[in-house]
């Protein structure tokens, strides 16, 4: 009988083929896990999405990074790459290459049927452990739907939110932010 142990990495390993890797990888308990190409509708819905936010975030001081931006969640080794990320106030990074944001504020993750699970559960558990982030958007592909969980205070008590519908508006009130869904899905056809 044969079996097949999975390897672990130590965070140390991570950081190594990460350096040298072409592609990005996340790292989640020992596991490197390399990161899938998007889809069209996937870029589409995120070019929009940046532009609303530098448009609003611009007086603010806050800084918007994207798909490349490297995230740790925490300090024993777990590393993602969300689709949107933005900072508010100066950003931090850990001592890593590539370099780590460790405080941000907002992240956004456009779902896809293969991720939208893991967005929703094990990923946002691993969020809600970084005491910066405030909020926390997921985008759905296949129609015109935002879902928000905002942190209330310093607790891990997070309210909900959503909006559907390309006539709706998402407002993140603690960051002055409103993303009209007709404007996050401009560039996407067939959407309802």
């Amino acid at each position: 009988m044969s079996t097949n142990a999975v390897r672990k990495y130590t965070l140390e390993e991570y950081i190594t083929i990460e350096e040298a890797s072409e592609i990005k990888h996340e790292f989640r308990d020992g596991q490197i896990l390399a990161m899938a190409g998007a889809s069209p509708s996937h870029t589409f819905i995120l070019a929009d999405l940046v532009y609303l936010l530098r448009t609003q975030l611009k007086p603010t001081g806050c800084r918007i990074g994207s798909a490349d931006m490297r995230v740790r969640i925490s300090p024993e080794g777990r590393y993602c790459y969300p689709d949107v990320v933005v900072v508010c106030g100066t950003p931090v990074f850990d001592d890593t290459k590539p370099q780590a944001l460790i405080n941000p504020t907002l992240i956004i993750e456009v779902l896809s049927d293969s991720t939208a699970a893991y967005d929703r559960g094990d990923k946002f558990h691993d969020y809600r452990q970084v005491p910066s982030l405030t909020d926390y958007v997921l985008v759905a592909q296949d129609r015109a739907y935002l879902e928000h969980y905002q942190r209330q205070g310093e607790s891990d008590l997070w309210l909900y939110q959503s909006a559907e519908g390309l006539d709706a508006t998402l407002v993140l009130a603690g960051l002055n932010l409103s993303l009209p869904l007709v404007d996050v899905y401009a560039q996407v056809d067939n959407i309802a």
